[in-house]
Formats: structure tokens, sequence, C-alpha cells
């Protein structure tokens, strides 16, 4: 749910068996079917973690507040672990408005995917997403594809997302912008597992989470019919976050007239 650099170097090598970049030069990006795989593996067990829980919460424990404190808690640990595991390869996005924000910001001159990874990250988050879902339903005896009869269509639930979504952008491009992506997979986990408590649609923010939870007829499920919607009011939240990004951490400019770096 981040996006990070990538890792540039092999941690075997030494100066003189292997050719070092020129000073200022990008470091050498991981191949695109490795960034691909961690999206699709990352996003996978994202879901198997929030569809697993809420499915042993709701078996533990009859109590909603406790089903969601174990929900949450489980995802904040499993995202977070997530993110610094696959980040130095992929990003650790494993979200499509994540994505599309970064793709966004690169054609306006900063740094991110481009349209080719941007058309393989997306597709690769939602096939992980219904595998997730599938493989949490496997891993308790659920039906393997049951769709989700939890109805989450009021408006007051779509206004949630909106701000959840544009919270989660906000922290991610923020960290970028001040140089702290370092911080991601504390503080984006954190602002997950607090936005479940805060906002009242418990925090998707997440197109590719949101199409794979539809899957499942548990805890965590969403109806289809609620999908687009809430599909919707997340990329109307990616859309608020980035302007509120520009607002907040506007970048200053030197005597001359330059951006600064």
């Amino acid at each position: 749910m981040t996006a990070t650099e990538p890792a540039a170097s092999n941690a075997i090598a030494t100066p003189e068996s292997s050719p070092q970049p020129a000073p200022g030069a990008a470091p050498p990006r991981t191949p695109l079917i490795a960034r691909a795989a961690a999206e699709l593996v990352g996003t996978a067990a994202l879901v198997a973690i929030v569809v697993g829980s809420g499915i042993q919460a709701t078996e533990l424990t009859d109590d909603v507040a406790l089903q969601l404190l174990a929900n949450s808690t489980a995802t904040v640990f499993g995202l977070g672990v997530l993110i610094a595991l696959l980040g130095p390869v992929s990003g650790a996005h494993f979200n499509p408005a994540v994505t599309l924000a970064e793709w966004w910001t690169a054609r306006r001159g900063g740094g991110g995917v481009n349209a080719r990874e941007l058309a393989v990250y997306v597709p690769s988050q939602i096939a992980g997403a219904i595998a997730g879902a599938i493989l949490a339903d496997a891993m308790f005896g659920e039906p393997l594809v049951k769709w989700s009869a939890h109805d989450r269509s009021a408006g007051n639930l779509l206004l949630g997302e909106v701000v959840a979504t544009a919270g989660l952008i906000m922290l991610i491009f923020g960290l970028a912008r001040t140089d702290r992506l370092r911080f991601a997979p504390v503080a984006v986990a954190s602002y997950i597992g607090a936005a479940y408590w805060f906002t009242s649609s418990t925090s998707f923010a997440n197109p590719a989470v949101t199409i794979g939870r539809a899957f499942t007829d548990t805890f965590a499920g969403i109806a289809p019919a609620s999908v687009p919607a809430f599909v919707v009011a997340q990329l109307a939240g990616a859309v608020v976050g980035l302007a509120l990004v520009a607002v907040i951490f506007m970048r200053g400019k030197t005597e001359t007239g330059q951006p600064a770096a």
C-alpha cells in the first residue's frame, strides 16, 4: 500500500566484481515480472490476512467490537510485514489507488510507475486480491467463492472511503515528499489500523481489496452491488489526497525561481 525505492545493490557484490552506477544515476530497477509477482503475492497475502482474521474472529467471539479489534490488529501487523518485505521489490503498492496516484505524479515530472507498469501492476493487484479471498475461505473450510451479502451502499460509508483513501494517499506521498519513506511500513500499517476505527466504512481504501472481498460471504465481505460505488469513492479520495499533498507539501523555490531540491 505504499511506494518505496527498489533495492539497488547485490549484497555479495564487490566494487571490483560489478560495475558501479555513475554518481547521481538512478539505481537499476527490479525486473517487471518480479515486481508484478510481488504485487500479486503481496495483495493476495493482505486480503488473506483481512478475510482470514475476520473469519477467525467471528469463530472465537460474538462480540462485534472484539471481532473488529482482532481483524484490525492482524491487518496492522500483516501489512507492516508485507511492506517491509516487498517494498524493496515493487514499492509494495498492493493498491490500484496508490499505483494510479504514483503514475499521475510521474506524468507530472515526479518519480513513479509508467503506463506500461501501471497496466501490469493493477491487474496483478486485482488477481492477487481475489486469490487471497479464495485462499482464506479455503483455509477455514468456507465455500471457495460465495458472493458476499454484506451491503455497504450507504452514503456515510462512501464518505468514509473518501476520507480513508485521501488520508492514505496523503500519508504515502507526504512521506515521499519529505524523504521519510523508510517509515512507511510502520506509518502506513498504523494509519490503516487507526482508520479501521475512525472511519464508518472500516477503511477498505483499496479498489483491489474491495473487489477481492466481494468473493467471500464472511465478516470482511462486501456485496458485489456495493463494490462500484466503493471504488469510485476510493478513486475520489485518491484525487483529494494528491491535492492535499500538493498544497501541504508544496515545494519552495530558490532565488532563481527554480523548485528547491
